[in-house]
């Protein structure tokens, strides 16, 4: 044996012997040796081999100013304790197991199964005592002996709370006695070194925190409050869930750790209430059993939860009723629970049991006579005197706030306890069948289980022969929901399951119609910390705070979100464009002016009127070629001037229709020269009509400037050096088809891109240059005398012709897309109309309706004085 186990059980054995020393100078005994009993085991059953249970049902009040003192049974009427009715199903699952293993033939054959059942009242020196009486037997308690019927004893099943189960251990423990916890598991009960014979039947919790944040997910909480119990346990959660949490985005508002409470800590419990009444978490996360937790349910009875919803696990029986006479309302309370395998007599079993028939059972009767405030016994001891009852009552008759009918955690746990040491037995007895008389009645015979208990909880061992006869099921929880009804009756009612076999969502199956949640609650709570942010926004962090409290920020332009809270914004494709609400994208329109929308058509009719007036007007002045108003206006001119025009029109419809790479590079170059050819017509005429009348003077040298190729000349070489200007224009950066995505929302603009829009300003200065050079000399011609002078309309249409161009450049950089395009037609159709108006129209007003004044002798008579 190793110097660390001498050790440890070297300060096991002086552990005791203080104990049993202080118990025997605490009652007073006389006699030193042995323990003098102030009570026995109350409810016993003979048997071949004996399984002890260790259970609590009773718990003692926590007033610090009364001494301990016990009787013959339990006090459940004095002020000192109180009754945790619940509890007492732990019992009866205890006697259902070990009465259905005698009735099973092919179970322990031949063989009978006795217990000894003692009530530990939740006390850990009433649990030495009891556990000392266990072994020494029916007679004196004497330290360190074992004897009498004791010696059939194989195992014990007790255990609680942690704190109970190594109570026992350090007994126990020195006699190889193999005991099995019932109560929650606990990683701290896993330390083989401390505590080699001990057995959990609890799972472990290793999954609980999953099945937590599931539930969370499912119902958006992402706000919670949490509150543990104060062990390593709840040290062991929170690392759990918090890790989970965190990688959820689910934020912890408050953690509150619950501990023993003394007088002076209770007004700090009350604060802790206050804190979690006033945070903005709706929901409250509680881990712990019902010994860790009975603190904080003492202060929630002074203290209520309003407007908060309790979610907890099934190790925290809150429903105790008789908690200093205050009832708790925990109505739709959630409650998450391993998943138990039904047993179905159960219920059957506790429909029979009545203390009359078990009347040697005195837990029973005490049970009853507290449930009914009557006396069911001779005599019920306790400080008061109760009246006999008046009927016989059985657990059938028991309010089911007080006795759940069906099989609970603890009990399922007890109950699985004894069908394990069970099967163990069975075990020893089938492989040392013929060796029974050699072994039976010796203390090996209980250390023999040790090596078929070593798998009773995988979670619990670390023997890797036990890894072949784990389970391969998925872990799964059931959710509960607590409802308490109008007629005092409470119940929990299975309202869904988590399975962690699977993935969230698919892992979790919920019942919501049929939840009950708390009155303060309409539909179904949220807990949030900011309200979620809708599609169309995005979180943002504040600047110091958890993840969970954010604001919403919307989408920039060309970005959407289409989920609720989502922590980024996505970008359109370039086709698309987002909707007003920028939650989703939408196909671009292709846009570009279209012959057949208004606009297009507008334009179109336009441009097709005006060239048709001007072919008019050109036909007008060939038919009426000979008058006089014809040729003294430079007929010849006046015909490149009208042809010109009309190709100024009709050039306009370059500008409509879906672009191609033809007609960007025609339209603009197009255009170009047909005005050019048109303004240095009208220059031509203008410097014509001003050198006419100064070459009349005598002498003039102006005479041979004077004539049609001079003007055909000048119009050659303004042609000309617009064509080079084009030619550099399309050998350098010519104009092409562009797509522009990005200047107007929601459309994709098909569009001619001019190249080099220094060739392209060039162009059209030139063309304002002729146009500003005509203005001037119209101008200075404006008085000269004749009778169809026309400087004057060559003035008002050169201005016109430059107002029109100078507002087109400050309206072709504001404008985009298609609109552009027409600014710059409509531009080209107001200058060509005003050319044609303002110089033709005065013509064709003489010709069509004053003929009588389109002749020479008016001209003559003019000349006359």
């Amino acid at each position: 044996m190793s110097l660390g186990k001498l050790c440890l059980l070297f300060s096991r054995g002086i552990l005791v012997l203080f104990l049993q020393f202080s118990l025997s100078e605490y009652r007073n005994v006389q006699n030193p040796c042995y323990l003098k009993r102030e009570f026995y085991p109350n409810y016993q059953k003979d048997g071949d081999l004996i399984i002890g249970a260790f259970l609590s049902v009773w718990k003692q009040s926590f007033d610090y100013n009364k001494p301990r003192f016990f009787r013959s049974t339990p006090p459940f009427h004095g002020e000192t304790y109180r009754v945790l009715s619940k509890e007492y199903q732990n019992f009866l699952a205890f006697q259902f197991a070990v009465d259905e293993i005698n009735k099973d033939p092919h179970l322990l054959p031949n063989t009978t199964l006795g217990f000894q059942i003692f009530n530990n009242f939740h006390d850990n020196i009433i649990t030495v005592e009891n556990s000392l009486k266990w072994l020494s037997g029916w007679g004196r308690t004497i330290p360190n002996y074992s004897c009498g019927k004791q010696q059939k004893s194989v195992a014990v099943i007790g255990g609680r709370s942690t704190p109970l189960s190594i109570t026992l251990a350090n007994i126990l423990g020195l006699y190889k006695i193999p005991q099995i916890s019932y109560g929650s598991f606990d990683s701290l009960l896993t330390e083989k070194v401390k505590w080699p014979y001990v057995y959990q039947m609890a799972k472990r919790d290793s999954t609980l925190h999953l099945a937590m944040v599931q539930l969370m997910l499912h119902f958006g909480w992402t706000w919670v409050s949490l509150v543990l119990s104060d062990d390593m346990k709840g040290e062991e959660f929170f690392k759990d869930i918090k890790e989970e949490m965190d990688g959820k985005g689910i934020c912890l508002a408050i953690k509150k750790i619950v501990s023993q409470m003394s007088r002076n800590e209770y007004h700090d419990e009350i604060k802790f209430i206050l804190r979690i009444t006033e945070s903005s978490s709706n929901v409250i996360i509680i881990y712990g059993d019902t010994n860790s937790l009975h603190e904080l349910l003492s202060a929630i009875v002074h203290r209520r939860f309003h407007g908060k919803l309790i979610v907890t696990t099934s190790s925290w029986d809150f429903t105790i009723s008789d908690f200093d006479g205050v009832s708790v309302d925990f109505h739709g309370t959630i409650v998450l629970s391993h998943t138990n395998i039904d047993v179905p007599d159960f219920t059957d079993f506790l429909q029979t049991v009545n203390p009359i028939e078990n009347h040697e059972d005195i837990f029973l009767k005490a049970f009853m006579e507290s449930l009914f405030d009557c006396r069911i016994s001779e005599e019920t001891p306790g400080e008061m005197i109760l009246n006999p009852c008046s009927k016989s009552f059985s657990l059938a008759e028991v309010d089911p706030t007080k006795l759940d009918m069906i099989m609970t955690d603890l009990s399922s746990n007890v109950y699985h306890a004894v069908y394990t040491v069970a099967y163990a037995l069975h075990e020893i007895l089938q492989i040392h069948s013929k060796e029974t008389s050699e072994f039976e009645g010796t203390p090996e015979f209980s250390w023999k289980l040790h090596s078929f208990l070593k798998c009773t909880n995988l979670d619990d061992s670390s023997d890797e022969t036990c890894r072949d006869k784990a389970s391969l099921a998925p872990e799964s929880y059931d959710i509960l929901n607590f409802k308490a009804f109008s007629n005092l009756d409470e119940a929990f009612v299975k309202v869904g399951k988590v399975n962690l076999g699977k993935p969230f969502p698919q892992g979790i199956r919920i019942y919501e119609e049929d939840i009950d949640w708390p009155h303060d609650f309409l539909q179904t709570p949220s807990s949030i910390c900011s309200q979620s942010c809708v599609p169309g926004f995005r979180k943002a962090a504040r600047e110091g705070e958890p993840i969970c409290c954010f604001d919403c920020t919307r989408c920039l332009d060309g970005q959407i979100s289409n989920q609720t809270n989502a922590e980024q914004c996505l970008k359109c494709s370039e086709d698309q464009f987002p909707n007003t609400e920028r939650d989703r994208c939408l196909p671009k329109t292709v846009t570009f002016l279209k012959y057949g929308e208004p606009l297009g058509i507008a334009l179109t009719s336009s441009a097709l009127c005006f060239s048709l007036f001007t072919v008019f007007v050109l036909g007008l002045f060939v038919k009426h070629r000979d008058t006089p108003i014809v040729k003294a206006n430079n007929r010849s001119l006046s015909y490149i001037l009208l042809i010109s025009l009309t190709l100024c029109f009709l050039c306009s419809l370059f500008f409509i229709g879906h672009p191609s790479t033809a007609t960007c590079l025609l339209r603009q170059t197009m255009f170009a020269v047909v005005f050019t050819i048109a303004i240095a017509s009208i220059l031509a005429k203008t410097i014509t009509l001003f050198l006419a009348f100064k070459a009349t003077k005598p002498g003039s040298r102006l005479k041979k400037w004077l004539g049609s190729k001079t003007s055909f000349c000048l119009i050659l070489i303004c042609s000309l050096i617009q064509m080079c200007f084009c030619g550099i224009w399309l050998g350098m950066s010519p104009p092409y088809m562009d797509i522009d995505i990005h200047s107007e929302p929601g459309q994709i603009i098909i569009q001619c891109n001019e190249g080099s829009i220094i060739a392209f300003y060039c162009a059209l200065g030139y063309i304002g240059f002729l146009a500003l050079a005509s203005f001037m000399v119209a101008f200075l011609a404006r008085n000269l005398p004749d009778t169809f002078n026309e400087s004057k309309f060559l003035t008002f249409s050169m201005l016109l012709f430059c107002s029109v161009w100078i507002s087109f450049l400050s309206m072709y950089q504001s404008t985009k897309g298609k609109f552009m395009v027409a600014v710059e037609i409509f531009s080209i159709l107001a200058s060509s109309a005003g050319i044609l108006i303002f110089i033709f129209a005065p013509k064709c007003y003489i010709i069509l309706l004053r003929s009588d004044i389109n002749t020479l002798d008016l001209q003559k008579r003019k000349a006359d004085p």
